[in-house]
C-alpha cells in the first residue's frame, strides 16, 4: 500500500516539475486488510491534499474484498525561493531566485526556478519565500499609456494603425485601445510587446 502511494506521489511530482522530491509516508488504517491470493489492485480516491491521501485496495480473486486506507505524507523538494525581496509586478530573473530544499507538504503549487523566471509576482514577497504558481503571472508586455500598433489580418491582407493602450496587459490579455486617428476606443488582445490585434483574430504566438 505504501509503495502504491509512493508511486502515485512520484508521478504527481514529475508532472508538477518538482526537482528531487522526497517522501516520508505512513499508512493509517483502522484494520488490517484481509488476505488476498494475488496482489491487490490499488487506486487513488482523494488526492486533493498530499498530506492526507485516500486510497482503496481491491482483491481481484474470488474473495472480492474492498479496503480503504489513508496515507499521510511529508513532502520535500528543491524549489524556487526568493533570494531577495521582490516587489509586486516585478518580472523575475535568475538572480532573484535561489534553489533550496523545503518542506512543501502544504504548498502543493511550489515551483522550480525554470517555471518562475520571466514571470511576474502578483504581490510583494519577502526574501526566502517559497514561490508558488498562484503567486505568479505572465509579465506585462503592454502598459497603460503605451503607444501600440493595432494590427488586423484577413485573408492574407494586413492593416496596421497607431493606437494608445488604456490598460496594461500580458500576452493574450484583452485591453482597451484608443485609435490614434479616429479616437475610437476598442477592445483588443495583446499580441506582443507594443502590438495588439482584434479579439476575434487567431492568437499570435
Amino acid at each position: 500500500m505504501e509503495e502504491a502511494a509512493r508511486n502515485f506521489l512520484d508521478r504527481q511530482a514529475a508532472a508538477s516539475g518538482l526537482r528531487e522530491p522526497r517522501f516520508e509516508l505512513s499508512v493509517v488504517t483502522s484494520r488490517a486488510a484481509p488476505p488476498c491470493s494475488v496482489a491487490p489492485a490499488i487506486e487513488a480516491l482523494d488526492t486533493r491534499q498530499p498530506a492526507r491521501t485516500r486510497f482503496v485496495a481491491r482483491c481481484p480473486d474470488g474473495r472480492g474484498w474492498r479496503h480503504e486506507f489513508v496515507v499521510r505524507a511529508r513532502i520535500s523538494a528543491e524549489v524556487a525561493v526568493t533570494a531577495a525581496p521582490v516587489a509586486a509586478n516585478q518580472q523575475l530573473a535568475e538572480s532573484d531566485l535561489a534553489l533550496e530544499r523545503r518542506d512543501i507538504t502544504h504548498t502543493p503549487d511550489a515551483v522550480a526556478p525554470a517555471q518562475a523566471v520571466g514571470r511576474s509576482s502578483r504581490r510583494s514577497l519577502r526574501a526566502g519565500e517559497v514561490l508558488r504558481a498562484s503567486q505568479l503571472a505572465a509579465p506585462l508586455v503592454v502598459k497603460r499609456g503605451d503607444q501600440v500598433l493595432m494590427v488586423a489580418r484577413h485573408e492574407g491582407v494586413e492593416v496596421s494603425m497607431a493606437g494608445e493602450a488604456l490598460d496594461a496587459g500580458a500576452h493574450g490579455a484583452v485591453v482597451r485601445v484608443r485609435n490614434a486617428a479616429s479616437g475610437q476606443v476598442v477592445r483588443m488582445r495583446v499580441a506582443g510587446a507594443g502590438t495588439v490585434e482584434p479579439v476575434d483574430q487567431p492568437i499570435t504566438r
